[in-house]
């Protein structure tokens, strides 16, 4: 399985989990191996690419830091190599939904940041929406039908408001924390899972949201949102713990398999302030195995 990692993702002074996060996975896929794992340089994305997702005004914003804030609206600061790592992580995610769709597979992006920035403005440590972004690729390599499942922790408004330009493309959002809410529409489902018993409860709601996606034989590409904030431990919700985190990578990626159809994977979030970076490493990696478990059962 291949996975699209740069140095450049990190190449900035603005220090968070978002903007961190993914040398240190990369590092642990280096020391601690997956087999199947193949990490690759992607291309960065054009200030033109974004054009076609964000207003001009947006952009030229986040690439000379003026208005600065507007700049650092998604509230982690801006600096210059940061207007260079949101392109290049960005195109990884670009680049992983080519090659699933090329390979017909699965592919990966240790990408993070995404969801909640909105066609005029960042918000919520999103400056840039790789996830619309990366679905207009897909549409203009020919995909008809393009499913954003989005299970970070957070509501993916931003995405919602972004793809209602595009037919072609849906989001589905299964979300703990009201942050980022919107209005639903037939193509941007959002289930508000707030009011959960224990794990399992969330589990039957992602699962019922899965069920419910009308002919999934028709979808041309899954882009997931594989955020790991729902876990108590990486920001999210005390009902919530890393096995249930384990169970929801296999639900997805077995629903995905059960369908044949190829899905690009990203990130999200997750957060090493409950626990360590460690840990938010190894939460990552339970994608990664998911996804990889999946890729060779259905070789």
């Amino acid at each position: 399985m291949k996975i699209f990692y740069d140095a450049k993702y990190n190449l900035t002074g603005v220090s968070f989990d978002t903007t961190r996060k993914a040398s240190c996975i990369a590092r642990s896929l280096g020391d601690d191996p997956i087999e199947g794992v193949e990490l690759l340089s992607p291309r960065p994305v054009t200030w033109s690419d974004l054009a076609k997702i964000h207003c001009p005004k947006f952009l030229e914003a986040l690439r000379t830091g003026e208005p600065r804030d507007v700049a650092e609206g998604a509230g982690l600061g801006w600096d210059e190599a940061y207007a260079v790592a949101i392109r290049w992580s960005t195109g990884g995610l670009c680049d992983a939904v080519i090659e699933a769709l090329e390979s017909k597979g699965i592919a990966g992006s240790l990408s993070s940041g995404l969801h909640h920035a909105h066609r005029s403005r960042a918000e919520g440590y999103c400056s840039v929406n790789g996830l619309a972004m990366a679905a207009v690729v897909a549409v203009e390599r020919g995909a008809r039908r393009v499913l954003i499942l989005d299970l970070d922790a957070h509501c993916g408004g931003g995405t919602a408001e972004i793809i209602e330009a595009w037919p072609q493309i849906e989001q589905v959002d299964v979300s703990v924390i009201p942050f980022d809410t919107y209005t639903p529409r037939a193509d941007a489902r959002l289930i508000l899972a707030t009011s959960l018993r224990d794990g399992d409860d969330y589990l039957d709601i992602v699962q019922g949201a899965l069920e419910e996606i009308a002919d999934p034989e028709s979808i041309d590409l899954v882009i997931y949102n594989a955020g790991m904030d729902p876990a108590r431990t990486a920001g999210g919700v005390p009902q919530i713990d890393v096995e249930v985190m384990r169970r929801r990578e296999e639900l997805v990626f077995g629903w995905v398999r059960s369908h044949g159809l190829p899905v690009a994977w990203t990130l999200a979030g997750g957060y090493s302030r409950g626990a360590s970076m460690e840990h938010v490493v190894d939460l990552h990696r339970l994608t990664i195995e998911a996804a990889v478990a999946r890729t060779v059962s259905s070789t």
